[in-house]
């Protein structure tokens, strides 16, 4: 006898890890719009309005700037494998997984690498960066903006001069930055950029971001091989996002829908005001988790307001803690990854999960966490400090 299948009901949850985020009932509602065809005139118009909002959120004016069928990996694959052909030179900046992650797509791709890393939970000086610019001469430079799995912010600012200097196409993973932090692809003289719809944009995982400023497209359109991956050639792809309209493959229809509306969200909210609230409830976050003495693992003033990632406090399981946020709170926070497996905790608030009620829910449920566990910590103290952060920030923007 064939089994029968339970009807699809997965428990509520909060989502506070490092991804996906909760997404918007409004993304929500997008995602039950009925289907029309992928070469519908209406859906190619939409297809231009999502390309505008995905110019305004990577602060660029590159044509070539799209949504790639596939996750924030998919992203990076894509920016990777267009821009490298077998033999050229690449520098990729490590300092946590996804700079390995990127190293291993590189490789893939033909590149020689030369990875250049810094500790876990550091950045990268642009003296350092220079260096090994001189040295290798590569085509490519890749570095993560927000690292995921460290919660550190790279600081961009001089890079990209930095990289023309060399005639070095710079590439930036911005898959837990945008929509949450300043992302500003023409200001930093970027070349290739990719993200992920389900971190700071909430959305649901399934699409990344793209855009390559004319001068990658101009390497793309010089290469002496074909691009390794057909599914991902941006010379084809561009094709059908772009005038012309050729049929490549067939879009993730719901999929782009549920983008559209997340960038309508971003759009009316704006950027500036997207950005204070995460800082906000990051100030909040923290504040409360210092009154714990839990202490951050990126260095501090590059700590990502977004993705916070934090020493397990000593007595505390990992696993004991997760579990119990997750199954008396249905609370989700990330564990640690890499180097950081079993040591870190990845507290994330990303779009529409950075909210104020999250903030003092998770503070107040982690406190009962560590109580259970025999911590010695003043109950009540996390709770307070992040609404004595709540309360001044209210008190300044009253005056």
């Amino acid at each position: 006898m064939t089994r029968t299948v339970s009807e699809l009901c997965p428990s509520s949850r909060i989502l506070m890890g490092p991804g996906p985020s909760d997404v918007h009932p409004r993304v929500l509602r997008a995602m039950a719009t009925p289907l029309v065809g992928h070469l519908d005139p209406e859906f190619l118009s939409l297809m231009n309005e999502t390309q505008e909002l995905l110019r305004y959120v990577f602060q660029t004016q590159n044509p070539l700037t799209f949504a790639v069928s596939g996750t924030g990996s998919a992203g990076m694959e894509t920016c990777v494998v267009n821009l490298i052909e077998p033999g050229d030179r690449m520098i990729v900046c490590v300092n946590g997984v996804f700079g390995q992650r990127m190293v291993d797509v590189a490789r893939r791709a033909g590149a020689e690498v030369t990875v250049l890393e810094r500790p876990w939970g550091d950045v990268f000086p642009l003296d350092q960066i220079r260096e090994a610019l001189r040295q290798v001469r590569p085509k490519v430079l890749g570095i993560v903006h927000a690292e995921t799995s460290t919660g550190a912010c790279q600081p961009m600012d001089g890079l990209g001069a930095l990289c023309h200097e060399f005639d070095t196409l710079l590439l930036v993973d911005t898959v837990t930055s945008l929509g949450g932090i300043p992302v500003e692809v023409d200001r930093w003289q970027a070349d290739a950029v990719y993200s992920g719809t389900q971190k700071c944009l909430s959305a649901p995982p399934g699409l990344a971001p793209v855009t390559f400023s004319p001068r990658a497209v101009e390497a793309i359109h010089r290469r002496r091989h074909p691009v390794q991956s057909w599914y991902l050639d941006v010379s084809m792809v561009e094709r059908y996002w772009g005038q012309e309209r050729f049929y490549h493959h067939t879009a993730p229809i719901t999929m782009i829908y549920s983008l559209y509306e997340a960038l309508r969200l971003v759009q009316e909210e704006g950027l500036e005001n997207r950005f204070a609230r995460h800082q906000l409830h990051h100030r909040a976050l923290k504040a409360g988790l210092t009154a714990l003495g839990i202490r951050y693992a990126a260095v501090e003033g590059h700590q990502l307001p977004q993705l916070n990632a934090v020493w397990i406090p000593a007595g505390a399981d990992d696993v004991a803690t997760r579990k119990m946020l997750l199954e008396r709170f249905g609370i989700e926070i990330g564990s640690g990854l890499g180097e950081f497996k079993g040591r870190v905790w990845r507290i994330g608030l990303m779009g529409y999960s950075c909210r104020a009620n999250n903030v003092l829910l998770f503070l107040a449920a982690l406190e009962q966490c560590l109580l259970a566990q025999g911590l010695r910590i003043t109950e009540g103290a996390a709770v307070a400090a992040a609404n004595r952060v709540y309360l001044e920030s209210a008190s300044s923007s009253s005056r």
